[in-house]
């Protein structure tokens, strides 16, 4: 039982309380909007690794822009969001000339 995190203590001023309360709202929505983008990611990545072209496509369309809105409220840096985009971009164009090609 080591892994117990030590209890916070409740701030005493009305400030502090109302800080803590939005603390709590931002995180969750925070972690909700970490999830979508890891799992966006995710699903082009699976599309790509089945081969399937027009779907790896479509998916990535729609991963652009919730990349996008991630990196806008800043749970991502905008940099990682425009990398992320870039090696799945490459994913997909690369699964395109591979179809070509064979």
């Amino acid at each position: 039982m080591a892994s117990e995190k030590p209890k916070k203590k409740n701030p005493r001023l009305a400030s502090g309380r109302k800080r803590a309360r939005q603390d709590t709202k931002l995180n969750a929505a925070n972690t909700s909007l970490r999830s979508r983008y890891r799992t966006v990611v995710k699903k082009v990545e699976k599309a790509v690794a089945a081969g399937d072209k027009t779907k790896a496509t479509e998916l990535f369309a729609k991963a652009q822009s919730v990349m996008d809105i991630v990196a806008d409220k800043g749970v991502f840096h905008k940099n990682k969001a425009a990398r992320d985009k870039s090696r799945l971009s490459a994913k997909v164009k690369s699964l395109a000339t591979a179809s070509a090609a064979a």
